[in-house]
């Protein structure tokens, strides 16, 4: 089923905005920046979200720690479905993670991807996540790292400058999000 091109024009602030909102998600949880993550769902959100299932604070409390444990994350937010009825939305997101985690055997890159399922809620001129459900369609596990100390093709120090989490991460200096 296809929409009509007058709909999505009709809709387009909408539907940009909720595009925003999954972009805040993704900042949010890669950067730590727990302040981000609760602009992207409603106080009364509930996240299904593969071993976890609560609110936002208790999704932060369950996430960041873990999240907080490896080296670099990064969210890519891929095809975005949606539908619009008046003030809901209901959402279909592919995801791309990446995760380079700390083991006792050393460092090792973890790449899933998968589906967010979302219902957003639009409250005033604003729209967030109401109800979140996370599908993993596959998974990869790598047994190592790249070795990170020689740099991306041997660049090191300033030559290549690497994210941070909230607020060291350069973008914070540069890019005023909410």
């Amino acid at each position: 089923m296809t929409t009509p091109t007058s709909q999505i024009l009709a809709e387009l602030a909408d539907r940009e905005a909720i595009r925003e909102c999954l972009c805040r998600y993704s900042r949010g949880v890669d950067r730590l920046d727990a302040d981000m993550l609760r602009s992207a769902y409603w106080p009364d959100a509930i996240d299904n979200h593969l071993a976890f299932t609560g609110n936002t604070e208790e999704f932060i409390a369950w996430s960041f720690p873990i999240m907080g444990t490896m080296d670099q994350t990064m969210h890519l937010i891929g095809n975005v479905l949606m539908t619009l009825h008046g003030a809901t939305a209901d959402v279909e997101s592919y995801f791309y993670g990446y995760h380079r985690v700390n083991t006792p055997e050393g460092r090792k890159d973890v790449i899933g991807a998968g589906r967010y399922i979302d219902r957003l809620e639009k409250r005033g001129e604003e729209w967030r996540i109401k109800e979140r459900m996370v599908l993993t369609d596959w998974y990869r596990e790598y047994p190592d790292s790249a070795d990170w100390e020689a740099g991306m093709m041997g660049m090191v120090g300033d030559a290549m400058p690497m994210g941070r989490r909230a607020p060291d991460d350069p973008s914070y200096t540069r890019i005023a999000l909410r």
